[in-house]
């Protein structure tokens, strides 16, 4: 971690606000105050916030500023986070092929890095390889179990391929970790579906 990653950190601390703080308010959708609360990490601060905060304005149909968010963690000197922004910038801008190429990039140089897993099957998933997906997303959550949106994207993943085992226990894990995720009625009405069979 660099200086300025640190002395961010210790800003956001210092609010009151730990990163876990940052990620259960993500995961309930309080995506203004994820966004508030990972500003003194905007320009050169901690990695994991600027991602937290990238993601909720792209939750907030803010592609803009998504755009910039992931940009300027693609300009990141720390790896495999100038990976995973470049990955979600191409996203973004829908070259997935290029997304793929950054977020395997970023798996190469942060294999114990959960969200460089979860970023690559989140480009898996936008290019419907859901099998491949599922499998990134698996790997994200054995290095971090509590990352909450890693088990709903694999739930959507497995749903798709039809692990409708896997699909139940992704979506169970979700909503035990993000009880107040606004994707609970999705969720919860798949649910009922899989175990309706």
């Amino acid at each position: 971690m660099t200086a300025g990653s640190l002395i961010a950190l210790a800003l956001t601390l210092a609010a009151g606000q730990t990163v876990a703080d940052v990620r259960q308010l993500f995961d309930a959708g309080r995506y203004q105050e994820v966004v508030r609360a990972a500003d003194p990490a905007a320009a050169d601060g901690d990695p994991g916030l600027q991602f937290l905060a990238a993601q909720s304005l792209a939750k907030l149909k803010d592609d803009d500023g998504a755009r910039r968010a992931y940009a300027r963690l693609a300009e990141s000197r720390e790896e495999p986070w100038g990976a995973i922004g470049t990955s979600a910038v191409q996203v973004i801008d829908r070259q997935l092929d290029e997304a793929l190429a950054s977020a395997d990039q970023a798996v190469r140089v942060g294999e114990s890095v959960a969200e460089a897993h979860y970023q690559r099957g989140v480009v898996l998933m936008a290019r419907k390889d859901y099998a491949d997906a599922a499998d990134a997303l698996a790997k994200a959550i054995r290095l971090a179990p509590t990352l909450a949106a890693a088990y709903y994207y694999a739930g959507l993943a497995n749903s798709r391929i039809k692990r409708i085992d896997l699909t139940a226990n992704d979506f169970e894990m979700f909503i035990k970790l993000a009880p107040n995720a606004p994707e609970r009625p999705e969720v919860e009405s798949i649910l009922r579906t899989v175990r309706g069979r």
